[in-house]
């Protein structure tokens, strides 16, 4: 029976912690309890202070992680993206300086133009990775690892436990009471209340100063969590700014060049001619005086190499067709406007207002020029 009576007991005190931890579930929200017996209303309050710190300090905590996260995944899709850009840049300017194209170097230009212009833009996303980096992953990464955070949710786990013996002690106290109203005279059941009526007054003692240190520690963590983070935040808006506009900046330099070198090729007016300039002389009477002056002479012509900048369309057999971009080998002026040349093989008249001075060559290295 003896048995009995005692394994009766401890099913008794174990439905009491039950319902103790169901009143602490319901009426806390989850964290520690709010029971009356061991709770005044400046305990009240400073419980539900600390409870609302907790899970302030918590979200803050979570919220700090995802930023890490986020930075992390940026910085690794952005590398991915420098690497690609990098790469793009050296194609563009291999083209721009190892273009042949006979018909003019407007595209290698603007190949070498835009080269230059991704380099730079690269280089500034390589920036913008390493700020990411080092002025906010790193400083919320230390504080959601550091001792602070941990040693304040330890203060509050602590102060919870001993909230939570303290409302045993309370229900012992209660006990203690009814079996001393039970046998009044009981020397020993009196001495026993006296004991633990002591010990839940320590208790709450205890559990006031601790509850005012975790409080107090979790405070100042809520204070620094809040703070740095709204600075990295800050300082992760400043450097994604800083970048946009400096790559806005080398947009416009890179468009306005090429916008530039199209309007130069495309949309510039062709210079106007004179209706009243006469036309080209006839080519047999140019090369009859090329011939007598190669005959006569003992050293080479001197030519020069002009680029076409406008286009032209000959109008007769005597004059040439110019494309932009071409080069020609002018061999005479006349101080009528028209000079005559070779232009891919073939001679003939042309505007001299179309074209630009570019080099002097040697009409015996006119071979090596074409």
């Amino acid at each position: 029976m003896e048995a009995i009576r005692k394994q009766a007991t401890k099913l008794r005190e174990q439905v009491a912690r039950q319902q103790q931890a169901v009143l602490k579930q319901f009426g806390a929200g989850g964290y520690g309890g709010s029971d009356s017996l061991v709770t005044d209303e400046a305990e009240l309050q400073q419980h539900q202070k600390l409870e609302k710190l907790y899970i302030s300090t918590r979200a803050g905590k979570h919220y700090q992680r995802d930023i890490v996260r986020g930075v992390e995944g940026y910085i690794v899709t952005g590398s991915k993206q420098v690497e690609i850009g990098t790469k793009f840049s050296e194609d563009s300017r291999k083209y721009g300086a190892e273009n042949t194209c006979t018909s003019g170097s407007t595209l290698s230009r603007a190949a070498l133009n835009y080269g230059r212009a991704r380099a730079q833009m690269e280089k500034e996303r390589g920036n913008l990775l390493k700020a990411l980096g080092t002025q906010v992953a790193e400083p919320l990464r230390a504080m959601v690892m550091g001792a602070p955070l941990e040693d304040a949710r330890h203060l509050a786990q602590r102060y919870d436990r001993m909230r939570q013996e303290a409302e045993a002690q309370a229900i012992e106290v209660l006990k203690r009471q009814a079996k001393v109203r039970e046998t009044p005279g009981n020397s020993e059941s009196v001495m026993k209340l006296e004991a633990a009526e002591a010990k839940l007054q320590d208790l709450k003692s205890n559990m006031a100063i601790l509850g005012k240190e975790a409080a107090a520690s979790m405070a100042a963590v809520e204070t620094q969590q809040q703070r740095l983070t709204l600075q990295r935040l800050i300082a992760m808006v400043e450097a994604e700014r800083t970048y946009h506009q400096r790559v806005l900046q080398i947009l416009d330099q890179l468009e306005g060049e090429m916008i530039s070198e199209r309007q130069r090729i495309e949309a510039a007016p062709s210079p106007s001619m004179d209706n009243t300039m006469p036309p080209p002389p006839s080519y047999e009477e140019v090369n009859g005086i090329y011939a007598s002056q190669s005959n006569n002479g003992t050293t080479d012509s001197l030519y020069f190499l002009g680029e076409v900048v406008h286009p032209y369309q000959g109008e007769s057999d005597v004059e040439l067709n110019l494309s932009v971009g071409d080069y020609v080998v002018v061999r005479k002026v006349s101080n009528n406007g028209w000079a005559e040349g070779e232009c891919k093989g073939k001679a003939g008249w042309f505007p001299f207002g179309y074209i630009e001075r570019r080099e002097r060559v040697l009409a015996s290295k006119v071979g090596e020029v074409f």
